[in-house]
């Protein structure tokens, strides 16, 4: 089996080469007024005679792949009172009838060629523009100029007949029902308050309910052919190809004769008024996850035209990192002000952007959450940051910029049509990775704490400032907002804020070297081009080295025996043992030391207890492989013991996760479809307050600790841009090293695992789950047992997949493009509840979700129903089943270039009933079943 395209490998001196290569970037003498290069660097760019601007880039990752775009600098706040909505329906109605299209076959088209609707076919809208983005396959004649001529379609010939204006209202409908859920009721009245006084505040993209149902044909078309001009548009065009000039040509032929039929009318300016007096707003959301403040502080974009523009914006990124990272601590301290706070810059719309800071905090807290945060960026105004914190910012930023200027050759070519799409709805100016990390070795060095410091002053309450708390039952009112305003505003002042305390920072992860392990047995198997190597203290570590990223490498480790070898007295506990591990420390330091000592490293691991198995993955640069093996020596050597401070603050946070849950009626819906699927199992049911009362915070200290304590359960895989020579010896010293136990902690055979106690009902059920709500919404779940023969697994696994492919295809097909009566819908497998026994059936179940009018949903329930039986009876046609195959053989070919497919791959065939102590061999039965189908 093929299992790569053929690709030039890259030599070991090529690979060193790119590794230096940063660290020997030249310094750049630097204009503080030079203007930056207003073309963007790297692409061809230019202009129709129509007055459409073009984006083109030859960009080989992902092979055979390219990513386009039409922008139209066109969206909601153009919209007369009778329009509002209109941008986003014109949108919808793009994909469902063209001139040349009609009845969704523009979706159709797209998936028959491997571009699945949703992931590789989709648009937005904006209050300022809207973008259709589609992600296509050009490794045949032509289907790179159907896929630009789809786009051309989008430009100017949407069709708007009463028919399809009719099959669309009730998709649209939908996403706009979708919308008026807890989130989305926080998140408008939070934009109104924002952007009050200007047009935005009233032309929010959803539009208006009463527009979406009587809008006619007439007006949508208006709205169309007012704002949709070749002017207002952009065309990019960035993927694998030969040449760029032939792609100009096909976006000439399928533009250039596009001529708007009147002169477009001059593209209008909407301000956001400034306000010198803070606004307040106290919102009381009875379905509210918690309770939150938001503080946000709103200025007009500037423009990045300079090199000096390009060093304020260094300084600004390392005034929010340096922020987020005193409100992380301050998080981490006994009695916290909140459970998390972070702060931002965001642009809103054209002519605003706003500083941004959001905390979640204990109900009847939001009080204390608003003088913490007001607090600290008084403080920072007062006393500045400290030279030890912007080294750790300074040293963030560099790490950051290293990994994008080593993978300079590898970006994403979705990531470069967004960089083009800024350019062309922002100015933003494109100079090219290059560049930009020659400007940040230049910059960085010399942007001083006082320089970050002035950064806090944009969160002045003077500035444009409004202020907001969500709770879920009114604690607070506006004036004791004010109050908080006034007194901290007082207190700076009066001098009253201290300067900020520096936590001492150890300087090595392991403060003595462990003695490192011997290799036992090693294997290569050439088909994956993988090695594996059984370490002395028994753990079992297979490496692939690939060059798909140049600063990437990804681990994961896995031993079998999880929660369900615990009796069920027990389960509690040791379910919260992770949480409470991770307050702790699982690396033998506190959270907030440790995110110090990783400054300028990229090196994250983490841990996951489930069932069956328990885990740790990490993912981090090559030249910080060491770091992150050095933390998973540190999980496996450090012993936890819970302190009451630990403890209190992770069941405060925990209570509040499930009276949010309470909240939520949602939660009803779920906890129901539990119970019917999985019967009233333990495992499935959810935590209660009462359960998290019992919980014994030692109990669960000790399971998670006795989880990562014996090497010799474990098998590790790894998976990136791996020097054998360099990372061999770092293997065997931190894996290696790990010592093991005189004892087995935790062993256990896959076979002989507790399986799960649930039962799937043996009847059909069919039920409404009625929950109070503030607006009418409902969700739809039809769940249909599965059970795979041991004999068949492997081919009935891949089956099943492409089974939940077909029906949400179909599904889609008639309940939104046939009757228009929901917005999306989900098909989702669940096996996860079986032991990875080797033996036996696997039991499980396939969901269908989706969401619709209350009062039409009984109808839609039968419409699905009905298509499944039509499938059963006639089965599926010819072009349905190619087009499932085309998607996943899509995907397929995407991920042999990604390093976490390979990941996944390898792990699974780690775990594979059919492996018996030779990965390849359970590689290759696994690609032979999926070969078969």
């Amino acid at each position: 089996m093929d299992l790569l395209p053929p690709a030039e490998a890259a030599s070991p001196d090529l690979m060193k080469k790119r590794k230096s290569g940063f660290r020997s970037l030249k310094l750049v003498e630097v204009d503080m007024d030079a203007v930056l290069a207003e073309e963007p660097f790297g692409v061809d760019y230019g202009r129709l005679d129509n007055g459409l601007t073009y984006y083109v880039r030859s960009n080989p990752k992902p092979r055979m792949r390219a990513a386009l775009a039409l922008a139209v600098k066109a969206g909601s706040v153009l919209e007369e009172e009778e329009e509002r909505g209109v941008a986003h329906i014109v949108e919808h109605l793009a994909f469902s009838a063209t001139t040349n299209y009609t009845n969704h076959d523009i979706i159709k088209f797209l998936e028959s060629i491997g571009a699945e609707f949703g992931a590789c076919q989709n648009a937005v809208t904006s209050a300022d523009e809207t973008v259709y983005e589609l992600f296509v396959p050009i490794d045949k004649p032509g289907l790179l100029s159907q896929a630009i001529s789809v786009l051309a379609e989008f430009s100017m010939e949407v069709r708007v007949s009463m028919e399809d204006l009719e099959k669309e209202r009730g998709a649209v409908m939908e996403e706009y029902r979708g919308n008026r859920n807890a989130n989305g009721r926080m998140q408008d009245a939070h934009w109104i308050l924002m952007m009050e006084g200007s047009k935005y505040a009233e032309r929010l993209p959803i539009g208006l309910e009463k527009v979406i149902r009587t809008v006619s044909p007439e007006t949508v078309k208006e709205f169309y052919r007012k704002w949709y001009h070749p002017q207002n548009m952009c065309v990019i065009a960035v993927g694998d190809f030969p040449d760029t000039q032939g792609v100009v040509d096909l976006i000439k032929a399928h533009f250039g004769h596009k001529f708007s039929a009147a002169v477009p009318p001059v593209m209008p300016y909407f301000p956001v008024p400034c306000h010198e007096e803070p606004r307040f707003s106290c919102f009381v959301e009875s379905e509210a996850a918690g309770s939150a403040v938001m503080i946000s502080c709103k200025m007009a974009v500037e423009e990045l035209r300079t090199v000096k523009d390009y060093r304020d914006l260094l300084a600004e990124s390392m005034f929010f990192h340096a922020l987020n990272q005193r409100f992380f601590k301050l998080s981490r301290k006994k009695d916290p002000p909140y459970f998390s706070c972070s702060a931002a810059a965001d642009v809103l719309v054209h002519p605003c952007k706003a500083y941004i800071m959001t905390s979640s905090c204990k109900e009847k807290g939001t009080i204390e959450a608003l003088k913490s945060m007001l607090t600290e960026v008084a403080r920072v105004r007062m006393h500045g940051f400290s030279e030890r914190e912007i080294t750790v910012v300074r040293a963030l930023l560099m790490s950051e910029i290293e990994s994008a200027y080593l993978e300079r050759d590898q970006m994403q070519s979705t990531n470069l049509r967004d960089e083009y799409l800024q350019h062309f709805l922002r100015n933003e100016p494109v100079v090219g990775i290059e560049y930009e990390a020659q400007l940040h070795k230049t910059l960085l060095p010399y942007i001083t704490a006082s320089d970050v410091s002035r950064y806090s002053e944009n969160f002045m309450t003077s500035h444009s400032c409004v202020i907001k708390i969500i709770e879920p039952h009114a604690t607070a009112i506006v004036d004791d907002l004010k109050a908080v305003v006034l007194k901290i505003n007082s207190l700076e002042k009066e001098g009253g804020i201290s300067p900020w305390d520096d936590e001492y920072i150890p300087e090595e992860i392991v403060s003595t070297k462990p003695n490192p392990g011997s290799i036992m047995q090693q294997l290569e198997y050439s088909n994956i081009a993988a090695t594996e190597l059984v370490l002395s203290n028994g753990m079992r570590v297979c490496y692939k080295c690939t060059d798909f990223f140049d600063d990437q490498v990804l681990f994961t480790g896995f031993s079998y025996g999880g929660l369900s070898e615990l009796p069920e007295s027990d389960y509690f506990s040791c379910s919260m043992g992770p949480t409470i591990a991770g307050e702790i420390g699982v690396f033998g330091y506190r959270p907030s030391v440790l995110m110090d000592m990783l400054a300028g490293k990229r090196a994250d691991v983490g841990t996951k207890l489930g069932a069956y198995m328990r885990t740790f993955s990490g993912d981090c640069s090559p030249s910080d492989l060491e770091t992150a093996l050095q933390l998973v020596y540190q999980l496996f050597t450090t012993n936890l013991e819970p302190g009451e401070e630990d403890v209190n603050i992770v069941m405060q946070m925990a209570e509040e996760a499930v009276r949010a849950q309470e909240r939520d009626p949602y939660t009803a819906f779920a906890n129901r479809v539990r119970e019917l699927n999985y019967g009233n199992s333990y495992f499935f049911r959810p935590i209660r307050i009462s359960d998290l009362r019992k919980v014994d915070p030692f109990k669960a200290c000790q399971f998670f600790n006795n989880c990562f304590k014996d090497p010799s359960t474990f098998t590790v895989v790894i998976v990136g841009n791996i020097e054998p020579a360099i990372a061999l010896p770092l293997i065997l010293l931190y894996l290696g090293g790990i010592p093991r136990p005189l004892e087995h902690i935790l062993s256990f055979h896959r076979d002989e695992l507790k399986g799960l106690p649930f039962t799937f009902p043996s009847t059909i059920i069919r039920e409404a789950v009625h929950s109070p709500m503030v607006e009418a919404q409902c969700l739809v779940q039809l769940c249909f047992p599965v059970e795979l023969k041991n004999e068949n697994m492997m081919e009935d696994a891949h089956l099943v997949g492409f089974l939940s492919k077909l029906l949400e295809t179909k599904i889609l097909q008639v309940l939104r493009f046939k009757h228009g009566q929901i917005y999306s819908v989900g098909v989702s497998v669940f096996l996860g509840g079986n032991k990875p026994s080797r033996v036996g059936n696997v039991r499980g179940d396939i969901s269908i979700n989706f969401s619709c009018d209350p009062d039409i949903s009984s109808a839609l329930v039968d419409l699905a129903l009905a298509e499944i039986l039509r499938l059963q009876d006639e089965g599926p046609s010819d072009d349905d089943v190619l087009s499932i195959l085309e998607i996943e053989q899509r995907a397929h070919e995407n991920g042999l270039q990604e390093n976490f497919y390979w990941l996944d791959r390898i792990l699974r065939s780690y775990q594979s009933r059919i492996y018996c102590g030779d990965v390849g061999a359970s590689f290759q039965g696994s690609s032979s079943a999926l070969s078969k189908l």
